[in-house]
């Protein structure tokens, strides 16, 4: 079946441009012009992949994103912005975006990164469908089922979304080893380009918010200084 690609871009002349292109691809795609109702109807499922613009009525794009990235599936995100500073690419990212592209842009680039985004989830749909079974994982206050997908930290649950979740179980599989953000982001992520970094220390900080009594003092996954994370052994 085709992909659904959902499009949330209020200028109409770029979202059908963007449209027409996806179409063009063989893809699904799907528009909403604000940000509230681009959300709602992410959340009514069937989405492969969103588009997004920073700048929209109703909510904006990193709002938009945090959203997603506060659900347990995976989705990617790729912005679509005239925003073009350094801090707003790394706001972007560090929301949870996968992909940054400024406009305007070229049509060949958006198929690229479109094209790429998809090679990177099916790259990790292969790693999980070929992965030999895992067994739960069970450590010291932390506990870590990868069948239901949950875990424990003192016997109490606590609530990830599937990027986080995936991030601690690397770290869980492999405790002791020091990880590089360019690792993480290789290993977690797929995919790795210089810049990105910045949305691993985001992640890694709010893994830490949700199973550390102290993020400020962590139990558990600790900075290893100048090189980068471990699961403290």
């Amino acid at each position: 079946m085709s992909r659904t690609v959902l499009i949330i871009e209020d200028n109409p002349g770029i979202a059908e441009l963007v449209r027409m292109h996806i179409q063009d691809l063989g893809l699904h795609p799907v528009l909403a012009d604000r940000g509230d109702t681009g959300l709602d109807r992410f959340r009514e499922g069937g989405v492969d992949l969103v588009i997004l613009d920073l700048m929209l009525p109703g909510l904006d794009g990193l709002a938009v994103c945090r959203e997603i990235r506060a659900g347990t599936d995976y989705v990617p995100v790729l912005m679509l912005t005239a925003k073009s500073t350094e801090l707003d690419r790394v706001l972007g990212l560090e929301m949870g975006a996968d992909d940054y592209l400024t406009k305007p842009f070229s049509v060949a680039e958006l198929a690229a990164r479109v094209k790429a985004l998809f090679r990177r989830v099916d790259a990790l749909a292969r790693r999980d469908v070929n992965a030999s079974p895992d067994q739960e994982i069970v450590r010291d206050g932390l506990r870590i089922d990868p069948a239901r997908r949950s875990v424990l930290v003192h016997g109490q649950p606590v609530e990830l979304t599937a990027r986080e979740f995936n991030l601690l179980w690397h770290f869980a599989s492999n405790p002791g080893r020091v990880y590089s953000r360019s690792q993480l982001l290789d290993a977690v992520w797929g995919y790795n380009h210089d810049g990105y970094e910045h949305t691993v220390n985001t992640h890694i900080n709010r893994l830490r918010g949700k199973i550390e009594r102290d993020p400020a003092h962590p139990e558990f996954v600790e900075t290893v200084w100048g090189v980068g994370y471990r699961l403290r052994d």
